[in-house]
């Protein structure tokens, strides 16, 4: 399934411009269907709908980038790319990692 994934991606990316925001996108996606391949075979199911494009997907994180300007500056980090294509594509968190959570309770250091 990482192939069929990966081959997708590759065919999308293929109508973008090389080196753009949503080629970048692509790439993101193919290096997390290596590293998990968990998440290839719903990638691949994914990329079939046009709504769920490696375009539409970049603009998900282009409209975080710009709800977090800092003047005319914007940046996203790769862990915050990585949380949004995951929440996009309905993907499990990254492993070892509870979406996000520091996994604390606080009432821990109440008396």
């Amino acid at each position: 399934m990482i192939q069929e994934a990966i081959r997708k991606l590759r065919e999308q990316q293929s109508k973008v411009k090389e080196r753009s925001p949503q080629w970048m996108v692509a790439q993101q996606l193919m290096d997390l269907c290596r590293a998990e391949p968990a998440c290839a075979e719903i990638l691949a199911q994914d990329l079939e709908v046009e709504a769920m494009s490696i375009t539409e997907a970049e603009k998900k994180i282009k409209a975080f980038a710009d709800g977090h300007k800092t003047g005319g500056f914007a940046c996203v980090t790769p862990e915050e790319s990585d949380r949004i294509l995951r929440e996009f594509y309905g993907l499990p968190p990254r492993p070892g990692q509870t979406g996000g959570s520091l996994g604390l309770d606080l009432a821990d250091f109440w008396g």
